[in-house]
C-alpha cells in the first residue's frame, strides 16, 4: 500500500515536531522536511508508471456492500497536483524554521503543517468518494489550527473561525452533492465514476449534485460570494499563507472542479454557473487588491482573482480551456508561494507590511526585491515569464466564449480581469520596492538570511525558466490534462509568440490600460472611497450573530431543560412514524401458530404486568420503584428460560443484580421520594401516549412472531454459527463474529458511558453538591461497620465467583455464557467485596487502575478485529480449528475468545469505575472515618460517666 502511506504519512510523521523539539529548533525543522520528502519520494516511485500513461490505483475493502474502501489512485492529475503540495511544503518548511520567532512553539506548527500536507494529499490521490470527503473536512480541521496558530491574536482566532465555518458549510454541501453523485452513477470509486459521465448528466440527480459539489468547490477556493474568508485567514504567519492559501488548500476546490470535469461538465448548466462565478471572482478580486495596502491582503485578493480564472477557464467546457487552467494551476502556484514568502520577508525585516510604510527596498533589499519583482511581473502576465503563457491562453479562450449570447462579454470581462492583475502587481512593486529610500522604517530593512530567501529563489526558477522555454512545461501540462480531459488533448503549442491573435490584441490593452491605472491610483482611490462599500466581514458577522440567535431562541423554546418533554417529543415522533409505516403499507395476516397459553407462562405475565403497574403507582418511592423494576427484569429472565433461551436468561439476571446494586448505592445520597407529580390531565395524556406506544411495539411482536421465521436472517445464522463462527452458542457466536463490529462499538460506547459517569460523580464531589454531601446528617446504621457474617461469606464465595466466572467465559462459544455474563458475575463478586470488607481493604487488594481495564478491553477487542487483515479477511472476522494439545488432548480453540476477553475486561472495568466513584461520594458523605481494617467495631465516643461506669464494670 504505497499509494496509502503517501498520503498517511504526514499523518504518522505529525506527532514527531512536538517530541524531538526538545532537541532543537534545527532538528525539528529536518525531521519534518525528511517526512515530506519520504512522501515525496514515494510519490516519485509512482512517476514512471503514470509518465507511461497508466494510472496507478491499490484499495483494501471494508465494507464493499456499502462501497467503503481505502481507495487511492494515482493519475496524471493526481501526481501534478500531490508533487505541488509535496515540493511546495519542503520549501515552506525550511522558510518557516527562520521565520518563526523563538517564542513560537515551533514543534506544533509542524505537527498542524504536516496534518494538513495529509489531508491535502488525502483529497488528490483518494479514488473513493467517502474517503474525499474524510479528507475534504480533515482540510477544513487542520487549517483551522494552522489559520489561528497565533491564537494570542484576536484576528486570527476570528479568521480561523470564519474559515472554518465557510469552508465546513461548503463541506456539508460537498457531502450530499458528492453522495448525490455515486448514486446517479453507480459507484463509489471515482475512476469509474469519471468514465460515466453521459449516464451521469442524463440521471435527474445531476443537477442538484452540480450544485451541492459546486457550494462545496465555490467555499474552498473562494470563489464569489464566498471569497472573503480568505483575507481574513492572512492573520496566520506567512509560511501558512504561502502554503495553504496559495499553492494548496485554496486549490482543493479547483482541483475537484477539474477532477470531475469529464462527468460534470459538458452541460449549460456547469457553463453558465462555472464561468459566470470565475468571471465575477476574478473581477471582484482584482478590483478589492488593487486598493489594499497590506501585501498581504493584496495578495490574498489577487490570490481569489487568480482562482476565480482557473474556475472560469475549467467552467467554459472546452479541452483548450482545461490545459490553460492546469498551465495556469502550476504556474500560479510558484509565482504567488514566492510573493507570500516574499511579503512575510519584508514584515520580519522591516516591521511592517503596509505599503504606505514602505518603498524603496529594492536599494535595502537587492535579493528579496529582485526576486518579488519577477514574481509580480509573472502575475502580471509579462512576456518571458510562466504567468504570460497561462494569461494568453486564457484571452484566447475568452475570445472565443459566447455567454448567455453576447459573444462580446466574456473576452471584455477577462481582459478587464488581466488589466486589473496588471494594475495591483506593479503597485506591488512601486509602493514598496521603487521610490526614495525612506527613514521612518519601523526596523531598518536588509535581506534576510539564506534560510529565507533561498526557498523564494526556487520558485522563481521554474517562474523563468517556464517563460523562456515554454516547451519545458508541456510535458507536465500534457500529463495533467490528460487526465483531466480524460481523452486526447487539443493540438496545442506553448510558445512565446502566436503571430496576431485577438489574445495578443486583448493582453497589449491589458499592460497600457493597468499601467495608466496604476499612474492614476490616487484619485481612483479617491473616488472609490466616495462609493459605498459592502464589507463582507461585518455582513458575515452579522449573519452569524442572526444565526445564533435564532439557535438560542428555538433552543430556549424547544429544549428548555425538560426531560420529560424532550422524551415526550422523541416519543411523539416515533409513534408518528410508526402510524405512517403502518398505513402507507400492505398487510397480511401471519399464517403460524402460537404457543398454547400455560398456567406458568400465564402466572409469569400477570407478575410482569403487575409490578409494571405497580411501578406507576408507587414510583414516587424510589426505593420500591426500584425493587419492582427489579421484579420485572426478573420475570423477564424467566420468560427468556420458558422460552429456551439461556443465554439471554444469564444476561438479563446478571444484568439486573449490577444495576440494582449500584442504583441502591447511589440512591443512598438521593431524596428517598420524588416530587409530586404534575396535573391529573396530564398524567391522562402521557397514560395515552404510553398505551398506544405499548399497543404499537406489541402489535409488532406478534406480526414477527406469527410468520415463519425461515424467511429470517435467523435461517442464516443456527446453519452458519458452527461451520462459519466455530460455535454451537449461536447468540455469542452471532456477538463475536456475525455482528462483532456492532459489539466492538458497543463496548466503546460502555466505556465511554463509564467514563462520562466518573466525570459526573467527580463533579459531585465539588462546589455546590460537595457541600450539600458533607452536610447530610450522619446516620450509624449499625455499630458494625463491616459485618462479620457477611464479610465471611463474601470471601468464601469469592474463589468460587471467579471460577464460575472464568468458566463462563471459557464455555460461552458453544454453551450459554461468554465475555459480557463473565463480566458481570465477576463485577458483582468484587461488588460484594467493597461492600462486605469496605472499598479501601478491597482497593489494596486489587490495585488495579478501572480506567486501563476499560481502554485493555476496547484495546483487545480491536487487535483482534485488525488480527484478520493480516489474512485478508474483513475486520473481526474470527478464525477457528481443532488442535491436539499435550495433557489436554483434541480441543477446538477459536479468536472470537481474544475478542471475548476484551468485552470481559471493558465490562469489568465499567463496574468498578462506577462503584469507585461512588464510593467516593460516600467517603465524602460519612461523617466517621472509615475503619482501614476490615472487621473492626466503630467505638462511638462517651461522655465521662459512661467512661466511669465502664472502668467500675
Amino acid at each position: 500500500m504505497r499509494l496509502a502511506l503517501i498520503a498517511l504519512l504526514p499523518f504518522l510523521g505529525a506527532v514527531l515536531p512536538p517530541l524531538v523539539i526538545r532537541a532543537g529548533r534545527n532538528t525539528c525543522a529536518a525531521v519534518t522536511f525528511c517526512v515530506t520528502l519520504a512522501a515525496l519520494a514515494l510519490l516519485l516511485v509512482q512517476a514512471p508508471s503514470v509518465l507511461r500513461g497508466e494510472a496507478v490505483a491499490a484499495a483494501v475493502s471494508w465494507a464493499p456492500q456499502l462501497g467503503l474502501e481505502l481507495a487511492f489512485l494515482v493519475d496524471g492529475y493526481g501526481l501534478f497536483m500531490a508533487f505541488l503540495i509535496l515540493a511546495i511544503g519542503l520549501l515552506v518548511i525550511v522558510y518557516a524554521r527562520f521565520y518563526l520567532g523563538r517564542d513560537d512553539p515551533m514543534g506544533r506548527f509542524y505537527a498542524y503543517l504536516l496534518l494538513f500536507q495529509g489531508a491535502m494529499l488525502g483529497i488528490v490521490l483518494a479514488d473513493n468518494v467517502v474517503l474525499l470527503l474524510v479528507f475534504w473536512e480533515l482540510t477544513s480541521l487542520a487549517s483551522f489550527l494552522l489559520i489561528g496558530y497565533w491564537r494570542h491574536l484576536p484576528e486570527g482566532r476570528q479568521g480561523a473561525r470564519m474559515a472554518l465555518i465557510v469552508t465546513g458549510a461548503g463541506g456539508l454541501s460537498l457531502v450530499a452533492g458528492m453522495l448525490l453523485l455515486g448514486e446517479a452513477a453507480g459507484s463509489w470509486r471515482l475512476s469509474e465514476i469519471l468514465v460515466r459521465g453521459e449516464l451521469v448528466r442524463a440521471s435527474p440527480l445531476y443537477l442538484p449534485a452540480l450544485l451541492l459539489i459546486l457550494g462545496g468547490a465555490f467555499t474552498k477556493s473562494a470563489q464569489f460570494p464566498f471569497h472573503f474568508w480568505l483575507p481574513h485567514a492572512m492573520a496566520a504567519p506567512t509560511p501558512v499563507s504561502a502554503y495553504l492559501h496559495s499553492a494548496t488548500m485554496v486549490k482543493a476546490g479547483i482541483f475537484l472542479l477539474g477532477r470531475l470535469w469529464p462527468v460534470l461538465s459538458g452541460t449549460e448548466a456547469w457553463f453558465l454557473i462555472v464561468t459566470g462565478t470565475g468571471l465575477v471572482t476574478m473581477l471582484v478580486g482584482a478590483w478589492i487588491a488593487l486598493f489594499k495596502d497590506d501585501l498581504k491582503a493584496l495578495l490574498a485578493f489577487s490570490t481569489v482573482s487568480h482562482l476565480g480564472l482557473v474556475t472560469m477557464l475549467f467552467g467554459m467546457g472546452t479541452r483548450i480551456a482545461a490545459v490553460a487552467a492546469v498551465l495556469h494551476i502550476l504556474n500560479h502556484a510558484t509565482f504567488k508561494a514566492a510573493l507570500f514568502l516574499t511579503a512575510g520577508i519584508i514584515d520580519h525585516e522591516a516591521g511592517t507590511r503596509d505599503a504606505k510604510r514602505l518603498g524603496g527596498l529594492l536599494r535595502l533589499m537587492p535579493i528579496t526585491g529582485t526576486l518579488a519583482t519577477i514574481a509580480a511581473a509573472a502575475m502580471a502576465g509579462v512576456p518571458l515569464l510562466n504567468g504570460f503563457l497561462s494569461k494568453e491562453m486564457m484571452l484566447e479562450a475568452a475570445a472565443h466564449t459566447d455567454y448567455a449570447g453576447l459573444p462580446w462579454l466574456v473576452p471584455v470581462l477577462a481582459t478587464t480581469g488581466a488589466l486589473l492583475s496588471v494594475a495591483y502587481a506593479a503597485r506591488y512593486v512601486g509602493h514598496v520596492f521603487l521610490g526614495p529610500v525612506r527613514r521612518d522604517y519601523p526596523h531598518r530593512p536588509h535581506d534576510p538570511p539564506a534560510g529565507m530567501w533561498l526557498p523564494v529563489a526556487i520558485l522563481v526558477i521554474p517562474v523563468v525558466a517556464i517563460g523562456i522555454a515554454p516547451p519545458l512545461a508541456e510535458p507536465v501540462v500534457d500529463l495533467a490534462a490528460a487526465a483531466v480531459t480524460g481523452g486526447e488533448l487539443p493540438d496545442y503549442h506553448l510558445a512565446l509568440w502566436h503571430g496576431p491573435t485577438p489574445a495578443l490584441l486583448m493582453s497589449a490593452v491589458a499592460f497600457m490600460g493597468g499601467f495608466l491605472l496604476f499612474l492614476a491610483f490616487r484619485p481612483i482611490q479617491a473616488l472609490r472611497l466616495r462609493l459605498p462599500r459592502p464589507e463582507a466581514k461585518a455582513m458575515f458577522e452579522r449573519t452569524v450573530g442572526a444565526a445564533v440567535a435564532a439557535a438560542r431562541l428555538t433552543t430556549e423554546r424547544l429544549h428548555d431543560g425538560s426531560l420529560q418533554r424532550s422524551l415526550l417529543a422523541a416519543i411523539l415522533v416515533m409513534l408518528a412514524l410508526g402510524i405512517f409505516g403502518f398505513l402507507s403499507g400492505n398487510h397480511t395476516p401471519g399464517d403460524r401458530r402460537l404457543l398454547p397459553m400455560s398456567f406458568p407462562a400465564l402466572a409469569l405475565w400477570l407478575l410482569a404486568v403487575g409490578a409494571a403497574l405497580a411501578v406507576l403507582v408507587r414510583h414516587r418511592h424510589r426505593l420500591v420503584a426500584l425493587v419492582l423494576t427489579s421484579v420485572v427484569g426478573l420475570v423477564v429472565s424467566l420468560a427468556f428460560v420458558y422460552f429456551s433461551a439461556p443465554d439471554l436468561a444469564l444476561t438479563q439476571l446478571s444484568v439486573e443484580v449490577v444495576t440494582t446494586i449500584l442504583m441502591l448505592l447511589a440512591l443512598n445520597y438521593l431524596p428517598q421520594t420524588t416530587p409530586p407529580e404534575p396535573s391529573a390531565r396530564r398524567s391522562a395524556r402521557d397514560l395515552g401516549i404510553a398505551g398506544a406506544c405499548g399497543l404499537g411495539i406489541g402489535s409488532a411482536l406478534y406480526a414477527v412472531l406469527t410468520r415463519d421465521p425461515s424467511a429470517t436472517i435467523a435461517t442464516f445464522h443456527l446453519a452458519e454459527a458452527k461451520p462459519g463462527g466455530g460455535g454451537t452458542n449461536v447468540v455469542n457466536v452471532i456477538l463475536v463474529d456475525f455482528r462483532g463490529y456492532d459489539t466492538f462499538g458497543e463496548i466503546i460506547v460502555l466505556g465511554i458511558a463509564a467514563l462520562a459517569i466518573a466525570a459526573l460523580l467527580e463533579s459531585a464531589l465539588s462546589g455546590a453538591s460537595g457541600q450539600r454531601l458533607t452536610g447530610l446528617p450522619g446516620r450509624l446504621e449499625a455499630r458494625e461497620a463491616h459485618p462479620l457474617l457477611l464479610v465471611v461469606v463474601t470471601r468464601v464465595l469469592l474463589p468460587l465467583a471467579l471460577t464460575v466466572g472464568l468458566f463462563i467465559l471459557l464455555r460461552g462459544h458453544n454453551q450459554p455464557g461468554g465475555g459480557f455474563i463473565a463480566g458481570l458475575v465477576i463485577g458483582t463478586a468484587l461488588i460484594m467485596q467493597h461492600m462486605a470488607s469496605g472499598f479501601a481493604w478491597a482497593e489494596q487488594r486489587f490495585p488495579l487502575d478501572h480506567h486501563a481495564l476499560i481502554g485493555a478491553g476496547v484495546l483487545v477487542a480491536g487487535l483482534t478485529g485488525i488480527g484478520a487483515w493480516y489474512f485478508d479477511r474483513p475486520f473481526l472476522t474470527s478464525s477457528h480449528g481443532h488442535f491436539h494439545l499435550p495433557l489436554l488432548g483434541e480441543i477446538e480453540l477459536a479468536t472470537a475468545m481474544a475478542f471475548d476477553l476484551g468485552v470481559f475486561l471493558t465490562v469489568v472495568g465499567v463496574v468498578m469505575l462506577t462503584l469507585a466513584k461512588l464510593a467516593a461520594i460516600g467517603r465524602k458523605a460519612e461523617p466517621h472515618e472509615p475503619p482501614s481494617v476490615s472487621m473492626d467495631i466503630v467505638l462511638v465516643e462517651t461522655g465521662p460517666a459512661e467512661a466511669a461506669t465502664r472502668q467500675e464494670a
